[in-house]
């Protein structure tokens, strides 16, 4: 398999699909596409019709949208529990994932993903700090709700947190606020192997995208 992402430094979705890729502890090449250059577009649509990242690419198969590409290896690596094994929980994680999916346009727009930004206050807006103190309810109530049970979302880590990691890079670099418990969880995904490894190739990376252009 091949998985086509934008740059780690800006890129959220690749993120998301990148995280669940390594959980489920499939092989797949990476393919990473820099993104706001001449050729991106054409690059991707020759993948996807989209023209969009991430991309997988299973054979003759594309999978694009992170959810979807969370899904297919979901189903591909059941031994790498992306979803929690209990029922309901399964379906909390994902109502939480396909709530963040299509919605919280403040903060993605007010606060872009940007692992190369030093940690700084940004302007807010009451549209922002509605979806802000959302997240902080999600957070609190699934950690609430699997105290005991290990770190993240669901106890152990699992695709929601690979959903919610560029979240949590969110929080940290504009220095949103959060309480205490919301801190743990930070803390707890930014130092997970997959998450130190992302960033350690961001920490690599030199091309510089425009804020406006990524979510």
């Amino acid at each position: 398999m091949r998985l086509v992402i934008g740059n780690k430094t800006y890129s959220s979705w690749s993120l998301r699909a990148w995280a669940a890729a390594r959980l489920s502890g499939l092989d797949f090449e990476e393919v990473l596409v820099p993104l706001d250059t001449p050729e991106f577009a054409s690059r991707v649509r020759a993948v996807s019709p989209a023209a969009r990242v991430p991309v997988l690419v299973d054979g003759d198969l594309a999978v694009w949208d992170s959810l979807a590409i969370i899904e297919y290896l979901a189903e591909l690596a059941p031994a790498g529990r992306l979803w929690p094994q209990d029922r309901a929980a399964r379906a909390r994680a994902r109502s939480i994932c396909a709530e963040f999916h299509s919605g919280f346009p403040e903060l993605r727009g007010h606060y872009p993903m940007n692992l190369r930004r030093t940690p700084a206050p940004h302007p807010r807006s009451p549209d922002a700090a509605k979806d802000i103190a959302r997240v902080c309810e999600i957070w609190r109530e699934c950690r609430a709700a699997h105290a005991g049970e290990g770190d993240f979302l669901f106890g152990a880590f699992s695709a929601a947190d690979c959903f919610f990691a560029p979240v949590v890079t969110r929080f940290l670099t504009y220095l949103l606020p959060m309480g205490e418990v919301e801190r743990a969880y930070a803390e707890a995904v930014m130092a997970h192997p997959i998450l130190v490894e992302w960033r350690q190739g961001a920490a690599t990376e030199t091309w510089v995208v425009e804020a406006d252009e990524v979510d």
